[in-house]
């Protein structure tokens, strides 16, 4: 027996310091501790979350219905392809959802429907109008949302964001929670840019681009595009150039006509980094492309020598310098008077890829630093309290055998503490709550057993024996309730979201680990005092 009860104190040890081990990032020695130690040991612990350190709470909505709009101009110049390709000739246009092709001919709509079967045919005769098949608007709007939320995650980690929370919500929300963001402005630029990167070729012949306004102010592109609305080919259209003084850093646009045809986009390219102009001394956005891309850039800088080559990102002309020579290198440079902090945000979302459609912000909620330390110090007093009186209980109550539950509700806050840290949980107010619970639970477990042997003793029985019966018919019990509330805690992390998932995780460890420090813990204090004492009256 005594071996026994060697090699089980033997075994809490090892998880006590363990759990120590895990949870020692939490703790103010960790600063003081080796570098060695430092960098192989765990070094993260228990992270704060949102509600406990401050920060940002953010809630989008995927515009699906653009995704489909921009699908649809898509197919509407392959579809204009395809039909050159056949030496057919119909004019192809989209109207909304819709594209229109005209004449509708027999050779026109068998080509059409051979090469995209994921058309619907809306009505035929004169003009052939198309539209997406709802199977393709439903894959097209889920895979918008998913890269949606790949895209944003990216960005992100590259921001450098501690333990960011980034989850779908329905069918095209996106929960993005940020603690600790210093600069919630700068955050949300980041996450809400589409970066949509275009190539574009500049319209220098037409009459109506000699006639634009050469500089305009912030807020009057809307006069501008009324005023030659009428007056714009069908295959141009106005955006506007952006530009700051670098002296007074006023800013201004100048409009600028472009032809609509994309020439090259940014999904084809491998690198964005920041380099800074040696002449002005200005920091810039280098971009290099992929082997496709840089082939595709070398024949469009090629076909176009002396012709404006304007960098577009989501629809604001970054620049639009003159093509002297073929560029066969597959690189470019997007320059635009930054402060370093807006280049590498540029880098950043272009590195992690354009969204596929825009994001319509419907939550913005700035959890600032002091709630977060009320909350914290809400959540030690709630704790600080419950401990307390539920110590006091257990003495007051179960006398020396009390003391030996303390002793396992302690084991149990350590195990508990150094299980989350080795996962790298986030603590969240809800989180505390399930840690209170599993007090709680703790507490209940030793109150079963506990009053099991005293019907044990009052029945005559040893104290022995009384402890040995008192455990094994309180073992089903204990095991079912706790069964039970870890499939309700399986249940809540499922289906919540967030805090509750952060509350079922909190109570999932403890109730785990009060089976082990109420069944172990306890049970080899009292093997130890019965091992080594002839007990004749336990203080229970």
């Amino acid at each position: 027996m005594k071996k026994n009860v060697l090699w089980r104190f033997l075994l809490i040890g090892f998880t006590v310091l363990v759990a120590a081990v895990f949870f020692l990032p939490n703790t103010p020695l960790f600063k003081y501790m080796p570098a060695w130690w430092q960098k192989s040991m765990p070094n993260k612990g228990i992270v704060l979350g949102l509600d406990l350190q401050g920060g940002l709470h953010l809630v989008y909505e995927v515009q699906g219905d653009q995704a489909v709009r921009t699908s649809t101009e898509r197919y509407a110049f392959l579809i204009k392809e395809a039909l050159e390709k056949k030496e057919l000739e119909a004019d192809v246009k989209t109207s909304g959802l819709m594209i229109e092709v005209s004449p509708s001919t027999e050779a026109v709509e068998k080509r059409i429907t051979k090469s995209f079967s994921n058309f619907d045919i809306v009505s035929t005769g004169d003009q052939l109008v198309l539209r997406l098949s709802d199977d393709e608007n439903t894959y097209i709007k889920e895979t918008a949302a998913e890269q949606a939320l790949e895209t944003i995650r990216n960005r992100i980690d590259q921001f450098g964001v501690s333990e960011p929370t980034i989850v779908r919500q329905g069918e095209n929300e996106i929960v993005v929670q940020l603690p600790g963001v210093k600069d919630p402005k700068r955050a949300i630029d980041l996450i809400g840019k589409t970066a949509l990167l275009e190539f574009k070729l500049a319209d220098d012949e037409a009459a109506v681009g000699f006639d634009l306004p050469s500089l305009i102010a912030p807020g009057e592109e809307d006069d501008v595009l009324a005023e030659f609305q009428d007056k714009i080919p069908p295959e141009d259209e106005i955006l506007f150039l952006k530009r700051k003084n670098p002296e007074t850093g006023i800013e201004t646009k100048s409009p600028i006509l472009l032809k609509k045809k994309t020439l090259l986009t940014g999904d084809l390219l491998s690198e964005a980094r920041v380099s800074i102009d040696t002449q002005y001394s200005e920091p810039y956005v280098s971009i290099t492309f992929n082997s496709e891309g840089a082939k595709r850039f070398a024949e469009i800088t090629g076909d176009h020598v002396n012709e404006r080559l304007a960098i577009i990102l989501d629809n604001t002309v970054y620049s639009a310098p003159v093509i002297r020579e073929k560029i066969p290198g597959g690189s470019a440079q997007i320059s635009g008077r930054f402060t370093m902090e807006e280049a590498k945000d540029l880098s950043i979302v272009l590195k992690a890829g354009a969204l596929p459609a825009p994001l319509n912000m419907l939550q913005n909620v700035t959890v600032g630093p002091s709630l977060g330390r009320d909350s914290i110090e809400a959540g030690k007093i709630a704790g600080i309290i419950a401990t307390i009186a539920v110590i006091l209980f257990m003495l007051i109550y179960y006398r020396f055998s009390g003391l030996i539950a303390d002793f396992a509700l302690f084991l149990n806050v350590v195990l508990l503490l150094g299980a989350m840290a080795s996962l790298n949980a986030t603590l969240t107010l809800p989180g505390i709550a399930g840690i209170i619970l599993a007090i709680g639970i703790a507490v209940d477990s030793n109150v079963l057993m506990f009053e099991r042997i005293r019907e044990e003793l009052r029945a005559g029985k040893p104290p022995r024996s009384a402890i040995d019966f008192g455990y094994d018919k309180a073992f089903s019990t204990i095991f079912d309730s706790h069964v039970t509330t870890l499939i309700t805690a399986a249940v809540l992390f499922q289906f919540g979201t967030g805090p509750i998932k952060g509350f079922a995780v909190t109570l999932s460890l403890g109730v785990a680990i009060n089976l082990y420090t109420a069944l172990i813990g306890t049970k080899s204090v009292f093997d130890l005092m019965t091992s080594r004492y002839k007990i004749k009256r336990l203080s229970i």
